[in-house]
């Protein structure tokens, strides 16, 4: 889905051609089987959900709209992704976005609040989140809009209270200071949002940078400028364990993350330049000294290949307040896969067991012995003995 079906992305032409009745059928045509937009996959034997093993530091890598066939599948692009990385590894193959489009996604992988129209509309204008209503009983801020109040938690609040640090490290961030700052770059409130599209030289989009959607953290610009950086900071941050933050979410640029093809750089796009990324940046978090102690790297997609393809759902993902059909045609943001890898993990694991959004923000607090945040609290559960497959070895000096 490129040029063709980024059109059809902004416009949703299609949906008017869908009745309510035909709407799962006639719009998800392309998804695996569904009822309701919820995949009907024969579910393996639960894992077995024990305490995850001392992991101290979490490496989140995001990437963008594709299809777990697309990715994961037998005639891939992306060789490093889908052969290399699962060999050293695990992969989930079932695992699932939350919705369609993009920004719910990420507003779900770092808060578990589910969508609303704005966001997914992936928030063209920078707004006020609007509550009509008092939270509900799962955690969630009732009503629409795309920047939450001070009263909506985050994982980073979460972090910072239990004496934890994070990072979000956004490529291109702040390459046009005319667009955005090289810091918590983000538009002003009520303002368009100037950095949706890439453009010649700086190609990063606020609507994949999910920590400035929150007023808790932009309200206070030091600690947003400390934490919300350009990508480049990593390579300095992965120098030794003590300057790693507990937990790192990385976003490519509209060209790395395989949203764009072509890219306006010249360069292929896609998951060409996706696995290109990936080649460059992995060996960097797996050779540091962070994740040989106790890593966890997890790469994933936000949504699949978009709501005419797959809206699947899994993990008991249900309407939301806000989203009737969170996946816009389904209940999800359809089947996309992911890969872990980790000290923890047997190298070639496989798990079947399906996963989502909400899953790998409860099991990220799992982890970090945090409480869990809005949906993470109602899906089935985190990752389990089914993802980690593997103990170190015993220390010589206990």
């Amino acid at each position: 889905m490129r040029t063709s079906a980024r059109s059809f992305r902004r416009h949703l032409a299609f949906i008017g051609n869908c009745t309510l009745l035909g709407l799962l059928v006639a719009c998800g045509s392309g998804a695996r089987s569904v009822e309701a937009g919820v995949a009907m996959t024969a579910s393996p034997a639960a894992p077995t959900p024990a305490k995850p093993p001392r992991i101290g530091h979490v490496f989140l890598l995001v990437l963008e709209n594709e299809d777990y066939e697309n990715s994961f599948g037998a005639t891939s692009p992306a060789a490093y992704l889908a052969k290399t990385l699962p060999a050293q590894g695990a992969l989930l193959s079932n695992y699932y976005g939350t919705a369609h489009y993009s920004q719910g996604n990420y507003i779900a992988m770092i808060s578990g609040q589910g969508p609303n129209p704005d966001t997914q509309s992936d928030c063209h204008d920078y707004v006020e989140f609007k509550a009509t209503a008092s939270a509900d009983a799962d955690g969630q801020a009732v009503g629409r809009g795309c920047v939450y109040a001070a009263d909506v938690p985050s994982l980073p609040d979460q972090l910072e209270q239990a004496g934890l640090s994070w990072r979000g490290y956004m490529e291109d961030m702040g390459n046009n200071l005319q667009r955005e700052a090289a810091s918590c770059g983000r538009p002003r409130i009520g303002a368009k949002d100037p950095a949706r599209k890439a453009e010649p030289g700086d190609q990063y989009a606020t609507k994949h940078n999910p920590f400035v959607y929150f007023h808790r953290v932009i309200d206070d610009p030091d600690r947003c400028d400390r934490h919300v950086v350009n990508l480049k900071q990593l390579g300095a941050d992965l120098a030794s364990a003590a300057t790693t933050p507990n937990f790192a979410f990385i976003t490519p640029s509209l060209c790395h993350d395989g949203h764009d093809s072509p890219c306006v750089n010249g360069e292929p796009g896609g998951l060409v330049s996706a696995d290109a990324f990936l080649r460059q940046w992995v060996p960097l978090i797996l050779d540091s000294a962070a994740f040989k102690q106790d890593g966890l790297l997890i790469v994933t997609f936000d949504e699949s290949n978009g709501p005419q393809t797959d809206s699947s759902a899994c993990c008991g993902e249900t309407s939301g307040p806000n989203a009737r059909f969170p996946g816009l045609t389904g209940r999800g943001g359809g089947r996309i896969g992911a890969v872990l890898l980790s000290p923890f993990i047997r190298p070639g694991t496989i798990s079947a067991t399906p996963y989502n959004h909400y899953s790998m923000l409860r099991s990220v607090e799992d982890i970090f012995g945090l409480p869990y945040l809005g949906y993470a609290a109602k899906t089935s559960a985190g990752f389990g003995d089914d993802v980690y497959t593997q103990l170190p070895e015993p220390s010589a000096h206990p």
